[in-house]
């Protein structure tokens, strides 16, 4: 039928060049104006006091994997998303999951002290006089009653123990005590057995989180003194979720390792304990006086300890088997049923969990909530969403590992994306993930307020870095930036299988920074201190839901995916910038730091009663070639940009975009590595990994980055090839997607 010039469509050529101004990456031009409308309508649907009222009704009582508390939360979850209209189920799966039957740590000697491992309620807050709560424990310690002389390693990284080697201190047949923070605390026991260590103990000093830092809890947000950090010390760098079904769900019926075989279970007795009960095992020591910048906030002199100061530390655990509720809700697309976009934030809590993770669920909710509203009124999602309440993300990402690995066939086919929540609180956006998605959530940081200042959260989030970045010329790039820096993820909630074990693009999202406290994995994680501390007002929570929301819908309506490599080429080159300089710089290290040691500086500079060692001499890295990886990464730029090409004429006609979409969100999968890292299969994705001995930091280009911090200079070089060949792959993918 021929077109008749109209007045209509005069004023829609008027609008265009509006429209052009205002992006809306995947949205062909007159559809723009429906999607703003979609979302006006969402946020209209959003309630702040209804996530505050939601924070309160699912923290009201304890809810740890396994417990009843947990099948009442998942129970009421399901509710709910029936409520909203979703088609909604809980799924089941049956995990390994040890609970403490003995636990003490015992001081022995003249100075006898038995810890306590416990924390006392707080009168102001009834919710910490619970019944049901688990004790303070580290989940996946393994069984042991040992004593040995008591050593202190300040946070137990290993550069503490380079520092102890040249002090002359072995940790072999001794319990270490260190500190909370500066690393996962799973690492913590990892390093100490590899040193040969036979127990350790993990406290919360306060320097770090507690009087030192404010007013502890109930007068301030900082961890009181018998207050203890729970958390699991599984080894999950290894791979996550449930350690006797690596690869596959743990189904009733599944096939199932021997305990004893599993290798992410510690082989060493681990218990963290309060400041309380730190300071009389740090009182005691002997020996050298630490460091200076080892000294903690307690009223004693930190020493290392010389061996004579004994300790029994006497743990064994019921090694259950029981169930996790995954609560899956359903809402079916209109158009690609058959395309999903995921949405998934834990439920269960080490105790009442009103933060951790009550907070993002809440969140989650509200979205469900005013998605479900907008589809009985006939706005129904392009593409089917799909949101899940997981179960046993304490534990290690048991519930979510689980259902991906169950999953894993269905989701290869139709995941598009999976956005990720955990605990929310006052302060900054917090984002990471892909990085085909950065322009995308940009865009989405631009359009949602902070509720504190009336900015943007884009804005917000860039004076922020702005301000905290040193380097002046990085200082001016943030400042001149209109595109937020995604972060890249390593692990420590939900997105690991989706993104690291089957390569779907993820976002991971939340706020915070302005929250800092002392409640972490405590029995202080209440309602009634997440209202006095963490977001009072429930703005953070509705700001939340604005953020993920719009990314759920703007993935589940886009005319075309919005994928843009050009981003992801751009942090690949600069991780291989990254790589080649540290090696460069390992490698001229090593010889500066051997002709000192060969030439006898330490001696000379060493102040003689210290007596200090010197330090061990260094394997000196070859050089490396980087050039055919360079040639990848710009073959990588040159693919990118003329997708981008491909993507603006697609959106600019009247073309079908559905071969496009679908190249488009299975690129990511071209970067999984068949064989998986080096000694840890089950990750494959090689752009982006949790460390080693970072534990939930992210290490880039994982297996040549860890090879060369670990001197291993064969295994650089093929890796270098493996890199090489995983980019490859994606460049000539994406020039499939050029000719669709």
């Amino acid at each position: 039928m021929k077109k008749t010039f109209t007045f209509f469509t005069a004023i829609q050529l008027l609008w265009l060049p509006l429209l052009a101004q205002e992006k809306l990456s995947g949205f062909k031009i007159q559809n723009i104006p429906l999607q703003h409308d979609i979302e006006q309508k969402f946020d209209a649907g959003l309630n702040k006091e209804n996530i505050g009222a939601t924070i309160k009704e699912l923290s009201a009582n304890p809810h740890h994997l396994g417990a009843k508390g947990s099948k009442t939360v998942a129970e009421s979850v399901l509710k709910k998303f029936k409520s909203y209209g979703w088609d909604a189920k809980i799924e089941t799966y049956y995990v390994l999951f040890p609970t403490p039957k003995t636990r003490s740590v015992e001081l022995l000697g003249s100075n006898k002290y038995s810890a306590s491992l416990e924390e006392k309620v707080v009168k102001e807050d009834l919710s910490t006089a619970q019944q049901g709560q688990l004790p303070p424990y580290n989940a996946w310690s393994a069984d042991g009653d040992v004593s040995a002389g008591l050593v202190f390693v300040n946070y137990g990284l290993p550069a503490d123990y380079e520092k102890l080697e040249r002090l002359g201190i072995s940790v072999k047949g001794k319990i270490v005590i260190a500190k909370y923070g500066r690393s996962w605390r799973g690492t913590k026991p990892k390093i100490a057995y590899e040193h040969g260590a036979v127990g350790c103990i993990i406290y919360s000093d306060p320097k770090d989180d507690g009087f030192v830092k404010g007013d502890v809890y109930p007068q301030g947000a900082y961890k009181p003194e018998f207050a203890v950090q729970r958390g699991s010390v599984m080894d999950m760098v290894i791979y996550p979720g449930d350690p006797l079904t690596p690869g596959i769900g743990s189904t009733k019926d599944a096939k199932r390792l021997e305990r004893g075989d599993a290798k992410t279970i510690l082989k060493i007795p681990v218990q963290p304990i309060s400041y309380h009960d730190a300071l009389p095992l740090l009182a005691a020591l002997k020996g050298q006086v630490v460091p200076t910048d080892w000294s903690g906030g307690l009223p004693v002199t930190y020493h290392i300890g010389d061996g004579s100061t004994l300790v029994r530390l006497n743990l064994a655990f019921n090694w259950d088997i029981v169930p996790a509720y995954n609560v899956v809700a359903k809402l079916e697309g209109s158009k690609f049923k058959n395309q999903w976009i995921i949405r998934g934030n834990h439920h269960d809590a080490w105790v009442n969990g009103a933060a951790d993770p009550v907070s993002g669920l809440a969140s989650l909710l509200e979205e469900a909530k005013s998605i479900g509203k907008l589809a009985r009124a006939g706005i129904k999602p392009k593409r089917t969403l799909v949101y899940i309440a997981w179960d046993g993300e304490e534990q290690s990402l048991l519930g979510s590992t689980e259902w991906v690995e169950d999953h894993a066939d269905e989701l290869n086919s139709k995941a598009v994306a999976y956005i990720n929540s955990d605990g929310n609180g006052r302060g900054f956006l917090e984002a990471g993930g892909s990085h085909a998605l950065e322009n995308f959530v940009s865009e989405i940081s631009k359009d949602v307020k902070d509720p504190q200042v009336g900015a943007n959260i884009f804005e917000r989030w860039k004076a922020n870095k702005a301000i905290s970045t040193v380097s002046l010329t990085e200082r001016k790039k943030i400042q001149d930036s209109q595109t937020l820096d995604l972060g890249a993820l390593g692990t420590g909630s939900d997105y690991s299988a989706f993104l690291q074990h089957l390569g779907i693009p993820t976002l991971s999202l939340g706020f915070g920074g302005e929250d800092e406290g002392g409640e972490y994995h405590t029995n202080f994680d209440t309602y009634d201190n997440f209202v006095k501390f963490k977001d009072p007002d429930f703005e953070y929570g509705l700001a939340l839901s604005q953020t993920a929301g719009r990314a759920v819908l703007r993935l589940a309506n886009a005319d075309v995916l919005p994928f843009n490599f050009s981003n992801l080429q751009a942090k690949i080159a600069t991780y291989v910038t990254e790589v080649s300089t540290l090696a460069k710089q390992l490698r001229e290290g090593a010889q500066s730091q051997n002709k000192l040691i060969s030439n006898g500086a330490y001696q000379l500079a060493n102040d003689p009663k210290e007596n200090l060692k010197n330090p061990p001499v260094q394997v000196e890295l070859p050089e490396f070639d980087f050039k055919a990886l360079n040639l990848a990464v710009d073959s990588l730029k040159t693919a990118s940009s003329k997708l981008n090409h491909t993507i603006t004429a697609t959106l600019a006609s009247d073309t079908k975009a559905d071969q496009l979409n679908n190249l488009l969100f299975q690129a990511e999968k071209q970067l999984l590595l068949q064989a998986g890292l080096p000694g840890r299969p089950w990750y494959r994705h090689s752009i982006y990994a949790p460390g080693l001995y970072t534990g939930y930091g992210v290490k880039t280009l994982p297996g040549v980055r860890e090879a060369i911090e670990q001197y291993h200079a064969k295994e650089v070089q093929e890796q270098i090839l493996v890199l090489t060949t995983s980019i490859l792959k994606l460049t000539q993918f994406l020039n499939q997607t050029n000719h669709p």
